[in-house]
């Protein structure tokens, strides 16, 4: 039976990561891994997750199973910090996932449930695992524009224009937030106009919302899904603690089932439940626990906003000395958009040629589509990146 398997495609992330272990050279700068890195080139354990275990090491009795779809307390502490009041409790299934991803997958996976025929629409670009798993799971993908190349901004008109193809019972994915990988956002006007354009073609919206508190802060990073769970009929959404609570290990993510119908509750919750049933069983509990026992505790939740804060300030602050760099080099101010992006990365607007080219020249690591992680610059690197990106004639 093995003998019939076929080698697959290798993950272009993953591929670069090792290119760059093997690269000698001391001044190469790592803008490829998508975690988030401190000035030191760490990826710290945040203060509230360590005080956490610690308590967490004291007090708990056993490993025993937890759920099928996780602990409700972990549902309602992260519904609660996603959607606020938007959405009343009793109008929401939850299921704990393994990471963001496995709450993608389950919410792909349920689609093909509950309808075979639909087409997801993706922006062009989007975290290529989103078409890689649509793929594998057999649901067709459409793509919509999204990346303006000339502004570097949202191309808002093209994307309005290509969604109005999509059909009744079609879905559309959207980014919650700090869009992976261009960094380009839609503004509270934007988010509404789609709303209204979903209601009138009967689309159905699904959300990945993996860096909240990455943007422009905890709460202003959760108005586009909270628009969209309010003001939609029903809605999917998947979301991560991977990012904004540093436990990338631990896997820990939530899928969510909103409907403004109550009564569809119980069978959305109990679909949940199955989906894991046929998939993991019993999700990973480590995880959901800490960032449970951290929203649930004031001086907890303080801490870890406070860092969590830090953490967004230093990403703007990267952003804004990178820009004002490339202003100085190039007297003009078409990099201006780098410290507009918003998140971990930004998507350079460049030919696959340059970044090859500022890879083997300066040892610049970064996606081949030009997809730049900014965590991974420090006030040091942020000249050497700025020399590399005008010398390459970018």
């Amino acid at each position: 039976m093995f003998e019939t398997l076929k080698t697959q495609p290798a993950d272009k992330i993953l591929a670069l990561m090792q290119k760059f272990r093997e690269d000698p050279r001391e001044s190469k700068i790592d803008l490829g891994v998508g975690v988030y890195k401190n000035a030191q080139g760490v990826t710290p354990v945040m203060r509230a997750i360590k005080a956490a275990e610690h308590k967490l090491w004291e007090e708990q009795t056993s490993k025993s199973y937890v759920g099928l779809v996780g602990d409700p307390a972990y549902s309602d502490a992260m519904i609660k910090l996603i959607l606020g009041g938007a959405v009343e409790r009793g109008n929401i299934a939850a299921a704990a996932t393994p990471g963001g991803t496995g709450a993608v997958r389950q919410a792909f996976e349920l689609i093909k449930m509950a309808n075979p025929s639909a087409r997801v629409f993706v922006s062009d670009p989007t975290w290529p695992n989103h078409i890689s798993i649509l793929n594998y799971v057999g649901v067709e993908t459409v793509t919509y524009r999204y990346f303006d190349r000339e502004t570097r901004g949202v191309n808002f008109d093209g994307m309005v224009e290509d969604l109005k193809t999509a059909v009744k019972g079609d879905v559309v994915l959207l980014h919650g937030c700090c869009h992976n990988p261009t960094g380009a956002n839609l503004n509270e006007v934007q988010w509404k106009e789609i709303i209204a354009l979903m209601n009138e073609r009967g689309l159905v919206p699904m959300i990945d919302i993996a860096y909240q508190g990455f943007g422009d802060g905890l709460e202003e990073d959760a108005v586009g899904v909270r628009l969209v769970a309010a003001g939609t009929p029903e809605c999917l959404i998947a979301a991560s603690c991977s990012k904004n609570f540093g436990i990338y290990r631990e896997r820990t993510g939530l899928l969510m089932m909103v409907s403004n119908d109550t009564a569809a509750q119980k069978l959305n919750q109990g679909t949940l439940a199955f989906l894991n049933r046929q998939n993991y069983s019993f999700p990973p509990d480590h995880g959901a626990r800490l960032v449970t026992m951290i929203l649930n505790d004031d001086a907890l939740r303080a801490d870890w906003a406070a860092e969590l804060e830090e953490t967004r300030l230093g990403m703007l602050g990267l952003r804004q000395q990178l820009a004002d760099e490339l202003q100085r080099l190039s007297g003009s101010n078409r990099f201006g958009f780098l410290a507009q992006h918003r998140g971990m990365f930004s998507l350079l607007g460049t030919s696959p040629d340059l970044v090859e080219k500022m890879r083997s020249d300066d040892g610049i690591y970064m996606v081949g589509d030009s997809r730049m992680n900014i965590a991974g610059l420090n006030a040091d690197t942020v000249p050497i990146l700025a020399k590399a990106i005008i010398d390459a004639g970018v």
